[in-house]
């Protein structure tokens, strides 16, 4: 070899920086706020005492991070549902013949009624603290949260092209593997886009889950939500107005800090074969991209004890050439043996319950009053089709031109995720002012309050089938000069079918939920109320009747389910099988 030929520089390495100490006090800052604001989750608490809720201004901060708190609590447990369920129906036919159904009811029953179930509960798990009432209102926005994201990662999961699949297959991919090699990358933007949707939607019902007032218990936790409560209640504008103020402020800090980072690391993850001209860009993914810290803790620490965990049980998974053996008969005897047992453990409380709930109702509901809320459900439902419909023809253009323009993106994330999180209650300063006013009826007025907290669902997750759409195939598209119709026809429609449907099934779903909210405009002493499903409820929770309570809930129950049955469940078939990426 010639001795004057250019040698290989070695590897350079990288060092601490400015950016690493950044990052270090960032994290120091969340740890202390952690510690600052979970404190005061665990003092003492006496059901028999009140919790006075101040409206000054210097108040709202404090607040504002015990609900972020609460909020990330539930949205962390919303994410390990997701992924247990979401992928247990999507690989197993008799789990998704039980979880799709189960989720279609639990996404109708209303937070209040969530609410007016566990709050004694935890009260009682927790005597004597506050956490028991914590866990309460952190279940109840957990319960706002989540369906839409199990129902999204579900439909990922089983529309990944084949290709991908089969390639999986062929390299041997343990189950594991599969799932973070394969999977989750692959239904990375629609779990993102449906995070912010479901995020937004635990701000919608932010103010029921800590101004808790069911069962003849009026309880309100420190926090944003009971901070809107109580100016509502009073009729306090200024406190509204600082409210409305920090909610805003707290949305945009998120979305800087959480959200557009997660799309910026999630674009790599698009099935296509060239790249996209624009990618979305954050400015604290391209920090963190230059900092060493998370480096030097993977090599430092994560991968020595990984290493040492998986030489420890290689030997008990891998076959002699070194590939993942399938689990032997035995253990998959006992895992299906412990899955029974927790599915009878499980009947068996469901059946005690459900024959207490039948015999209260039987001793205390008529026919007639049965036959009254049957009634009020089909009102609902009618508001419920309409914002649906409605919904669709406004937002799926929008959505798509959104989704198909990384500038724009940019500005309307934000801005969508604004008004998805806003409030109804927050509203009622100027809509009870408008209805009165304009002489507008409450039932038609609750289709637009309806709206207002649903409708989010189907653009973000337009926007989110528009953004995963192969730029090949948009560059084939342009180069068969399709335009108009045409280009909807034969590439826009089919590439976002797939996300529509989880929109639309969700903005449904979620529309019976916030009918509670909607159907009930009160600001002071001004209160309207329109004939429907969620007003009842609304009223008969406050009141405690139980045994309505459960007929309410029942029926709307019901309505969801055979909705989804009979609509949304042919839809996500018919998507499943004709709308492969392939």
């Amino acid at each position: 070899m010639n001795s004057t030929a250019p040698q290989l520089s070695p590897e350079i390495r990288r060092s601490f920086s400015a950016a690493d100490l950044i990052i270090l006090l960032g994290l120091v800052g969340l740890f202390w706020a952690l510690l600052q604001f979970g404190r005061g989750m665990v003092v003492h608490f006496d059901e028999t005492q009140t919790l006075e809720i101040s409206t000054r201004v210097w108040a709202i901060p404090y607040y504002a991070g015990r609900t972020v708190l609460r909020m990330w609590i539930a949205f962390a447990f919303s994410v390990l549902f997701t992924f247990i369920v979401g992928y247990a129906a999507a690989k197993s036919r008799w789990a998704r013949a039980v979880i799709l159904p189960f989720l279609d009811i639990m996404q109708s029953v209303p937070v209040l009624g969530f609410l007016s179930v566990t709050v004694t509960g935890f009260m009682a798990l927790f005597p004597g603290s506050l956490l028991g009432v914590e866990c309460a209102s952190i279940f109840a926005i957990f319960t706002g949260q989540v369906w839409n994201m199990a129902f999204g990662f579900y439909h990922s999961l089983i529309t990944i092209p084949k290709d991908l699949q089969e390639a999986a297959t062929s390299f041997r991919l343990s189950a594991w593997q599969r799932f973070g090699k394969l999977e989750v990358p692959a239904s990375m933007h629609s779990l993102i886009w449906n995070s912010m949707m479901s995020f937004g939607g635990g701000w919608f019902f932010v103010a029921q889950s800590e101004a808790i007032s069911v069962l003849n218990k009026n309880i309100k936790l420190p926090g944003l939500g009971s901070y809107m409560a109580t100016a509502v209640e009073k009729g306090d504008h200024r406190a509204a107005f600082w409210a409305i103020v920090a909610m805003l402020a707290v949305i945009l800090i998120t979305d800087q800090l959480v959200w557009r980072p997660l799309l910026a690391w999630a674009d790599k993850f698009k099935i296509e074969l060239t790249e996209s001209g624009q990618a979305p860009t954050s400015w604290l993914y391209n920090l963190l991209r230059r900092s060493y810290l998370f480096t030097w803790i993977e090599e430092k620490l994560v991968d020595p004890v990984s290493g040492s965990i998986s030489n420890l049980i290689r030997p008990y998974r891998t076959d002699a050439a070194g590939y993942y053996r399938r689990p032997g008969r035995l253990s998959l005897w006992l895992l299906r043996f412990i899955v029974a047992i927790l599915g009878v453990w499980l009947a068996y409380w469901l059946v005690i319950a459900a024959i207490t709930g039948i015999r209260n109702v039987y001793d205390h509901v008529t026919g007639q009053m049965l036959l009254h809320i049957a009634v009020l459900g089909f009102l609902t439902l009618g508001r419920v089709l309409l914002m649906t419909v409605v919904a669709t023809l406004i937002w799926t253009p929008v959505g798509v031109w959104i989704g198909s323009r990384p500038e724009a993106a940019r500005i309307a994330q934000p801005l969508a995720q604004i008004f998805a999180s806003f409030p109804t209650n927050m509203t009622f300063p100027l809509i009870v002012g408008l209805f009165v006013r304009w002489r507008i009826p409450m039932n038609w007025g609750s289709i637009f309050l309806i709206a207002m907290g649903t409708q989010w669902y189907i653009l973000f997750n337009v926007i989110a089938g528009a953004m995963a759409i192969p730029n090949d195939l948009k560059e084939a598209a342009r180069t068969y000069g399709l335009r108009g119709w045409a280009r909807w026809r034969t590439l826009i429609i089919p590439a976002i079918f797939p996300f529509w449907i989880t929109g639309a099934c969700t903005a449904a779903g979620g529309a019976w939920n916030a009918s509670i909210v909607a159907e009930v405009a009160t600001w002071g002493n001004t209160q309207l109320k329109a004939d429907g499903l969620g007003a009842f409820i609304t009223e008969v929770t406050q009141n405690g009747d139980t045994a309505l309570i459960i007929c309410s809930i029942v029926m709307m129950s019901i309505f969801v389910v055979v909705l989804n049955k009979l609509v949304w469940r042919r839809l996500y078939s018919y998507a499943e099988k004709r709308f492969h990426l392939d």
